[in-house]
């Protein structure tokens, strides 16, 4: 079976069982601080997982892109991926633990569908705690499954799923595939990694305060993902994604620019091949990220750079990203048009990255040796390796583990912060948190945003849009298309205008619509975003309308005052404003 085939037979499964199918996210979340990309293919739904009603109705399901960033040095291994898919399927406040078990079994064990033994199968679900009791009916309903009591563990904290400190949470339920040779052990044991996880079903029926408490929710959730990746590579009786359709392709066309072959390079190249599929996703999004060294375009720069590194390590003298990524574009254009949309775009700055790279690289390889020869590497020679020689911080990490030697993180953050610079680790704390949390004063400045939005058309331009937003407890930024930087004055009357419309005291509400509809009546929407056939639409009195999924407040007089206290540039033909509610 190949990820396509897999892909639609998940779709078609619950398509038959009612759900809508949703296009993937934005692999940049929407109004949330907590992560800089998607990490869960749940991220994009938290509104309508804590109330807000989705305009295609109760059951959902999707392919959803997801990155994250924290397992680079396992990378190379057979489980670990920067860039994956997550299939998944959600009920808001619909359908519940019976279903959604009975529906995961079906998939799973159906001959039309994956048509796994029961005897390979494992389960594990929530032994219960304090607060929660222990999760008897899901147990009940694995038996009735025909899953032996054996194969059936009760598991604590692993079997308690929230995203961040607050918010929705609940049991969970996993499945678990046998992978080893032979007959599987007739007693699941969670600790032998021969049993290796392939879904896992939420049931959010609670919420977690700030304080501790944990209270049932109002709308009880399910919440389900399967990892495409790892799933696939069960499916085929492979050892690892790496040798399935998701990569083979990109290994087969570094075989021949290193010479060598992948069994004698395995590691080395597939780090390279998930780099590069992260690299491409990254640079192909709707809401793309450019190199740079802070928060996203951090991470895109060390991943490129990463690339190229191993590419070097492996015998690779020549440009090769691009190459590499035109495979990517070929395999999975069809699935995420968006990519084949924007290969320019991924092709250029691949091909700048690498060249920049290409010409310090040698240079600071032989700087780094030098230094190593002293042993241990002093926070002021990795900055020198960083600023000199575009080493990310990281890179430095990996290169004086190979040498069993140490860096002195804590001196490169105090070199950093003397220029002013932003580091990961700073970046980490920035973004640090829960979910986007649906607080007073996080409502309140998003509904504030659509008012700017608007404000800044009729003080500006009418062929102003947004290009993107984010919102914290602490602060709102907005960025939007304008070409020069705005006057003092331009922006007082943005900010007056804003405040203007506040204190008219205009109600706030949502409307369920067609997308054609939405269109015609010119409601804006947010630029790169995919918007399904039936959406939702927040009126602002007669001042406003637009595309979103909430959540707001019921009259502006709630808002308070709005400031503005930045405005600046973030690319070319892009501005950002920065303000609070007061």
């Amino acid at each position: 079976m190949n990820a396509k085939q897999l892909i639609q037979k998940y779709l078609d499964f619950f398509k038959s069982k009612g759900h809508a199918i949703i296009p993937s996210a934005s692999l940049i979340p929407a109004n949330d601080a907590s992560v800089l990309f998607n990490t869960a293919g749940m991220q994009p739904l938290v509104p309508y997982l804590t109330g807000t009603p989705h305009p295609v109705g109760k059951r959902l399901a999707n392919v959803q892109k997801c990155l994250r960033t924290v397992d680079f040095e396992n990378i190379g291994d057979d489980t670990h991926h920067t860039f994956f898919q997550m299939l998944g399927n959600w009920s808001l406040g619909d359908y519940f633990k019976k279903e959604a078990i009975g529906w995961s079994f079906e998939f799973l064990t159906g001959k039309k569908w994956l048509n796994i033994p029961v005897a390979k199968l494992a389960v594990t679900v929530y032994q219960g705690d304090k607060a929660v009791p222990r999760d008897e009916e899901s147990y009940a309903l694995w038996r009735s499954l025909g899953i032996p009591e054996e194969r059936i563990a009760f598991v604590g904290k692993d079997n308690f799923w929230i995203a961040g400190e607050t918010g929705p949470c609940g049991p969970s339920t996993e499945m678990f595939f046998w992978t080893g040779e032979g007959k599987a052990p007739a007693r699941f044991d969670s600790d032998d990694h021969r049993w290796v996880e392939i879904w896992n079903d939420v049931f959010m029926a609670y919420n977690k305060k700030e304080d501790g408490t944990v209270t049932p929710l109002k709308q009880k959730n399910v919440d389900t993902g399967m990892g495409l990746e790892r799933t696939l590579a069960i499916l085929n009786g492979k050892k690892s994604a790496y040798e399935t359709d998701l990569f083979f392709p990109i290994i087969q066309k570094i075989e021949p620019f290193s010479g060598k072959k992948y069994l004698q390079e395995q590691r080395p190249m597939r780090i390279i091949a998930d780099h590069i599929r992260a690299a491409v996703f990254i640079l192909g999004d709707e809401n793309a990220v450019l190199p740079s060294n802070v928060d996203r375009g951090y991470i895109l720069r060390r991943l490129i750079r990463r690339i190229v590194r191993y590419g070097k390590m492996i015998g690779i003298s020549t440009l090769f990203t691009v190459e590499l990524a035109k495979i990517v574009v070929q395999e999975y254009g069809d699935l995420y048009p968006e990519v084949r949309q924007n290969k320019e775009r991924i092709y250029d700055e691949l091909r700048k990255e690498e060249e920049k790279f290409e010409r310090t690289l040698e240079k600071g390889l032989r700087e780094f040796g030098q230094m190593a020869k002293h042993g241990d590497l002093s926070g002021t020679d990795a900055f020198l390796l960083f600023q000199s020689y575009g080493f990310p911080l990281e890179m430095t990490e990996e290169l004086a583990a190979e040498k069993e030697i140490k860096v002195n993180v804590k001196g490169f953050l105090a070199e950093y912060e003397k220029h002013k610079e932003l580091s990961r680790i700073g970046a980490e704390k920035k973004f640090k948190g829960g979910l986007a949390d649906a607080s007073p004063v996080v409502i309140r400045m998003h509904t504030a945003t659509h008012l700017l939005n608007e404000a800044l058309r009729k003080v500006l331009s009418p062929d102003i849009h947004q290009r993107g937003s984010n919102i914290t407890p602490e602060r709102l930024r907005f960025d939007f298309n304008f070409e020069r930087k705005l006057t003092p004055e331009e922006v007082k009357k943005v900010e007056d205008e804003v405040n203007r419309v506040i204190r008219a005291h205009l109600s706030v509400k949502r409307v369920e619509m067609s997308h054609d509809e939405a269109v015609r009546l010119g409601a804006e929407m947010e630029f790169g975003v995919k918007y399904p056939a039936r959406v939702s639409v927040y009126f602002v009195g007669d001042y406003s309308k637009e595309f979103c999924g909430g959540p707001h407040v019921n009259n502006t007089k709630e808002i308070g005052h709005f400031k503005i206290t930045k405005e600046e540039s973030v690319a070319a033909g892009v501005r950002r404003i920065k303000a609070v509610v007061e």
